[in-house]
């Protein structure tokens, strides 16, 4: 009686996409392996982005301690932190959003399920990538008492 071994599935090596391979029958390819080059050109640009912002909050200045909103609507009031911060939260938000939708394909079985825990996901990511930009972009520090026209006491310095 002899008794043969299959081989285990492992990836083809000659560098194509096997449909046996993939869950979608490899229409898929092309964009996993986009989403795979963006996930590592995201997070080499998100360490830079994420080290020059905690250093420009951290170590410049006053340190933690400065921290308040003045600092941040200081900070937001030249375009170049509003375009940095910008460019942190959409970067981040999307690296997130496709390593959550890698784990989703991976660990979802079910078509249902994964149907709709990827729309929660775009969803949700959609809606913090606008409503981030809406803060960025529409804070206004310097509050004014519509009724009087005049500063808010709590408004900052720089208001004046």
């Amino acid at each position: 009686m002899s008794t043969t071994a299959e081989t285990p599935l492992a990836a083809p090596r000659s560098g194509r996409i096997d449909p046996k391979f993939t869950r979608d029958g490899g229409r898929r390819g092309n964009f996993e392996m986009l989403a795979w080059l963006f996930m590592r050109v995201s997070g080499v640009f998100l360490v830079v982005l994420i080290f020059v912002h905690l250093f420009s909050n951290l170590m410049v200045g006053d340190g933690i301690t400065g921290l308040d909103f003045g600092f941040v609507a200081g900070k937001w009031a030249h375009p170049l932190w509003q375009y940095w911060d910008l460019a942190l939260l959409w970067l981040a938000m999307l690296h997130g959003a496709n390593g959550l939708r890698t784990i989703i394909m991976d660990y979802a079985e079910n078509d249902r399920v994964r149907f709709w825990l990827s729309m929660i996901l775009y969803i949700a990511t959609a809606a913090i990538i606008v409503l981030g930009t809406l803060v960025i972009f529409t804070f206004e520090p310097c509050m004014v008492n519509p009724a009087t026209g005049a500063l808010h006491p709590g408004s900052p310095a720089f208001c004046s």
